[in-house]
């Protein structure tokens, strides 16, 4: 199985310098629709709801106090990603690759996992948590939009 630092290295290679947080939201949002296709996870690293959102901490700890990246910056092996990964992960760049990170943010927190683990650890919206999103939350919530878009 691939990690969230081949992930983060395949979305830099693909389509160059971002900002960090503009990554987390690209690697949510890859995990929670290879969740829904492939049933399976993307990568073994799990997200915690954040208050800017779903964050992976290892890939933060990576980032941390950078706010641009670029291709080679992660230190991971996009070529350890197979096939169905990397079509999930190319879908989600097309389709949300224009989006800013602020925009990618407040998408997750219209609804879905973020929000549910934000609830159960009793926080507010600009509140530190470490709660973790359910795998089983983020394959319902991203089935879900998919049978929704069809």
């Amino acid at each position: 199985m691939a990690s969230v630092h081949d992930v983060a290295a395949y979305v830099l290679s693909a389509r160059g310098p971002m900002s960090a947080m503009k990554l987390q939201k690209l690697c949510y949002f890859a995990y929670g629709y290879h969740m829904a296709w492939e049933d399976r996870r993307l990568f073994q690293e799990r997200f915690e709801a954040w208050a800017n959102g779903p964050v992976v901490p290892d890939l933060y700890a990576r980032h941390r106090g950078r706010f641009q990246l670029a291709a080679g910056e992660i230190a991971g092996d996009p070529t350890a990603l197979d096939a169905g990964e990397r079509e999930s992960i190319d879908v989600v760049l097309r389709s949300f690759d224009s989006y800013s990170a602020h925009q990618l943010s407040a998408m997750t927190h219209e609804a879905g996992p973020w929000v549910y683990a934000r609830r159960r650890a009793g926080v507010g919206d600009l509140d530190r948590s470490d709660e973790p999103l359910t795998d089983t939350e983020i394959a319902d919530y991203f089935g879900a939009l998919l049978y929704s878009e069809s």
